[in-house]
């Protein structure tokens, strides 16, 4: 019987690769996605032609009750929840004097807030069955800062806090609470910057170069894996030697 995850924000980049990674590794995967259904169903695809078993669901995670049913149609179609990764998260950069208040509003909501319901919504059944893994993806900047990011430093930092109160909350039923805080990675998001912008963040990596998005899916299969079961409330860091904390 395969493990079941579930992976919010899984349409592209980091969550695309988590999403492949874990579908190789044996497990169901459920691509979450908000609005990229083409893109959501290339995901499942690319599990499905690799050997694996996966299925697509819409879901806003900011939407508290979009997010009680599509945990609750997870675990009624399914036997159990395993491993639950909340990698949905968006930027409105922008400096503090000039920043919207909606614009705030907007990061914290999906980033951190987000992460909030998929958490409340399957905390209950993995307490039921006495197992399960959580694991959130956070950022270096929740821990370092970054000018023009006020609302997404703060929700990182916000899900570094939670990570470790969660795991507080459900370590004696056996569910373990991690999260992962990549460095600089090569992605879409990445692709877009300047060669000047590029340098100067390489400047300031002591490995020389940036991570891949493979780096990341790596951690999580750790952190997912029997091998990190004495592990919970943790930020693992990977940077490259960034940030180390």
């Amino acid at each position: 019987m395969s493990k079941v995850a579930l992976v919010t924000g899984a349409s592209r980049g980091i969550g695309a690769s988590i999403a492949q990674a874990l579908g190789k590794d044996g497990y169901h995967v459920i691509v979450n996605y908000s609005g990229s259904q083409d893109k959501a169903e290339a995901v499942a695809a690319s599990i499905k032609e690799a050997g694996g078993s996966a299925e697509v669901y819409q879901c806003h995670v900011q939407d508290f009750e979009a997010v009680k049913e599509m945990i609750k149609h997870i675990t009624s179609t399914h036997d159990s929840l395993d491993l639950v990764v909340n990698n949905a998260g968006v930027t409105k950069d922008g400096l503090l004097m000039r920043m919207k208040p909606e614009d705030f509003d907007k990061v914290i909501d999906i980033n951190l807030k987000g992460a909030f319901n998929v958490i409340q919504n399957v905390s209950r059944p993995m307490l039921r069955q006495k197992h399960g893994r959580i694991i959130n993806i956070s950022s270096i900047v929740g821990s370092i800062g970054n000018a023009g990011q006020a609302n997404y430093v703060a929700s990182k930092a916000g899900i570094d806090g939670l990570t470790r109160s969660v795991a507080r909350e459900l370590a004696p039923k056996g569910v373990t609470v991690n999260a992962i805080a990549p460095g600089f990675i090569e992605s879409d998001m990445t692709d877009v910057l300047s060669d000047e912008i590029k340098d100067a963040m390489l400047q300031q990596i002591p490995l020389g170069h940036f991570g891949e998005v493979n780096d990341i899916s790596e951690a999580v299969k750790y952190l997912a894996s029997d091998s990190a079961k004495f592990i919970t409330g943790q930020t693992l860091h990977v940077n490259g030697g960034m940030y180390m904390g």
